[in-house]
């Protein structure tokens, strides 16, 4: 095993400055992922759960939404909340149980609402309520990708070393060209985040500035 005395967000920025894989790039249409943006893990100021790292995400996902409703491209939004009993969180709600706990984030309540600065628009966008990591797991997702016939998905939401990753590897093991906007995702502690910043770069995405997405946009796809 290599040894490093470098921080995790050193090592990402190495990787970001001195890329040794090819990209899987992009496709001919896209999906919107915004998994789990909810208060639970974006309201500092209410939750301790609550995560930020770019001060700016909820207006990049905003942004990226309004982009792929012009295109006709599908949004699509998941949250996670449980039963009073918590029974439908598995064992995954049995490690602890504190009022910040996963499986006491129920329905109703403000920790499973979403981000009052987000523009979901409820007509249009997909909403999945989910239990587990991946936004794929037991959900209509991959239904939902193949009706559209997609062929790439830009992920966005939180958090980069749960939610996110295990949405961007179920992503590529169904074929998809997987794309993680750097400046979308959060999590908890700068570690977490650059360490799976970097994982997922090198075997199962492309994380990229949110400016390239933008760039792709922009560009009418003809890549």
């Amino acid at each position: 095993m290599e040894t490093s005395t470098k921080t995790a967000r050193e090592i990402y920025l190495d990787i970001k400055a001195n890329p040794a894989r090819k990209r899987f790039g992009f496709g001919h249409k896209a999906a919107l992922i915004n998994v789990d943006p909810q208060k639970a893990y974006t309201r500092t100021d209410l939750f301790k759960t609550a995560y930020e790292t770019d001060p700016n995400q909820m207006h990049y996902i905003n942004e990226l939404g309004k982009q792929f409703r012009e295109k006709g491209w599908p949004v699509v939004w998941t949250h996670v909340a449980y039963m009073d009993s918590g029974e439908d969180a598995g064992i995954w709600g049995t490690r602890t149980d504190t009022p910040d706990s996963l499986q006491n984030i129920k329905f109703g309540s403000e920790r499973s609402e979403f981000d009052d600065r987000l523009q979901i628009d409820r007509q249009r966008d997909v909403i999945y309520l989910k239990k587990m990591p991946s936004a794929f797991f037991e959900t209509q997702l991959q239904s939902l990708l193949v009706w559209h016939q997609v062929d790439t998905l830009i992920i966005t939401g939180g958090s980069t070393s749960g939610c996110i990753r295990a949405t961007a590897v179920d992503s590529l093991s169904r074929g998809y060209r997987t794309i993680v906007p750097e400046e979308c995702v959060a999590d908890k502690h700068e570690s977490f985040h650059y360490a799976n910043l970097t994982d997922l770069s090198l075997k199962y995405a492309d994380v990229l500035e949110v400016a390239d997405v933008f760039r792709w946009l922009d560009q009418g796809n003809n890549q």
